[in-house]
């Protein structure tokens, strides 16, 4: 919730808190006021009603979603050369496993995801941004079609590495590269698809014990996130300034849909 507010607030419509929520929600609810936006302290079983779900941690923004961008290869390039690696889901369908992802992502300080048009593949929902923690407000989400042909027009930029059980080597054991590497994480249960796998250079895995065949696509993520975060300066902590202690835009009313 402190993200969306920090990151963007214009796009929070409602706001809603519990009684035991007040000595947090003073700056959220100045601005609200500031933008004339509803806001109100609302019972706990109302919140309920408006979050869909008990897990709602006394708070509630109703906000327009984060866009999801149309992949551009133009811009993956630009991403390439400033050594930004690129991490990509193809096909997995689980939204809690996207939104762990992302705030797995956006902790180490990666600032894009890419997602394929795999009939499985999930978007972003309550439960993604819900799971992120806030991670999706600092993480831009991109959605590739045909991601075979797309891989392979990466490869001229990044080094394209998919993950797979029981096959590929270490990651660490890779041979050094100029390009930085997009790492495609594929489904929970069956993985990257066979022609998916076949637009990559190389495939890596996580070797473990063998007591347990595989770990969640999310766990998977955070190790090799963490392998390979960002370590020079042009991808050091970001400072973003603070929308809620500047002047409100110029509120333009805007018709709702669904």
């Amino acid at each position: 919730m402190t993200a969306l507010f920090r990151r963007d607030p214009d796009r929070v419509l409602r706001f809603f808190y519990e009684e035991r929520m007040v000595p947090f929600v003073g700056e959220f609810c100045a601005y609200m006021a500031r933008v004339r936006r509803p806001y109100r302290m609302v019972e706990d079983e109302e919140l309920a009603r408006i979050a869909g779900s008990m897990l709602h941690g006394g708070i509630v923004a109703v906000a327009e979603p984060q866009p999801i961008r149309p992949f551009d290869l133009a811009e993956a390039r630009r991403w390439a050369r400033s050594g930004q690696t690129l991490f990509i889901l193809d096909g997995v369908s689980n939204s809690h496993n996207l939104g762990a992802i992302a705030r797995t992502l956006a902790f180490f300080g990666f600032r894009h995801l890419l997602i394929s048009d795999h009939p499985a593949q999930t978007g972003l929902s309550d439960s993604a941004y819900r799971v992120a923690e806030g991670g999706l407000e600092y993480v831009q989400v991109y959605k590739a079609t045909s991601l075979p042909d797309a891989l392979q027009r990466l490869r001229h930029d990044y080094r394209v590495a998919g993950t797979a059980l029981g096959r590929g080597v270490p990651l660490e054991t890779l041979e050094q590269d100029p390009r930085p590497i997009a790492l495609v994480l594929g489904n929970e249960e069956q993985g990257a698809p066979a022609a998916t796998l076949a637009a990559c250079e190389t495939i890596v895995t996580l070797p473990g014990s063998g007591q347990i065949q595989s770990l969640n696509v999310s766990a998977t993520a955070a190790i090799l996130a963490y392998a390979l975060r960002p370590k020079t300066n042009e991808n050091r902590r970001v400072h973003f300034p603070n929308p809620l202690k500047e002047k409100p835009k110029r509120v333009v009313a805007r018709k709702r849909t669904g």
